[in-house]
């Protein structure tokens, strides 16, 4: 019965939502459909101003993967991670995790296939996945769509976070898995 009742509404909830806002334009007298093409265009003209910066991000994990600079990485931090026990093959979602979270699945799944899903590898891989944000992607989207250019602070702030996470991430792990 309550499976039922989720179905339902998870049918029938953005419909509705979007008859309501139809019927609120109407009833506050707003030219509905002038207003929806003029939204429109504005999140047009969002997406091109934000093309740059995605491509940036694009470039950016590209060339740390073609490049070997994440196994050189793995190579140079290798003995300094089994000190803190953090398994070497944890560093690419470390270092992508802030570029982006599509990236970041990626190599969780390629994780996740290698060592399989009871591994203490991949249960720390999904919590660092899911314990920091992609601080480049929403610099390039979010600030790249209101034209914010001088975002030094909000970078600043976007890595310590996602140096907070990581640490967190291997504590709650090491805390649950060890």
């Amino acid at each position: 019965m309550i499976r039922t009742a989720v179905d339902i509404v998870s049918t029938w909830l953005i419909p509705v939502i979007i008859m309501l806002s139809l019927l609120w334009g109407i009833v506050k007298k707003v030219p509905v459909y002038e207003a929806f093409v003029e939204g429109a265009k504005d999140g047009l003209k969002v997406s091109v101003n934000i093309i740059p910066y995605l491509i940036a991000i694009i470039v950016a994990i590209s060339m740390l993967r073609a490049s070997g600079a994440i196994e050189i990485a793995q190579k140079a931090f290798g003995n300094v991670l089994q000190f803190f026990n953090i398994p070497v093959d944890i560093l690419p979602v470390m270092v992508v995790r802030s570029l982006s979270g599509s990236a970041v699945l990626g190599i969780f799944s390629d994780i996740a296939n290698e060592f399989g899903p009871d591994s203490y590898v991949t249960k720390l891989a999904a919590i660092m996945t899911g314990s920091s944000e992609t601080t480049f992607y929403v610099l390039a989207v979010y600030f790249g769509s209101v034209g914010i250019k001088k975002f030094r602070h909000a970078l600043l702030t976007g890595i310590i976070a996602d140096i907070i996470g990581i640490v967190a991430a291997i504590f709650v792990a090491n805390l649950l898995f060890l």
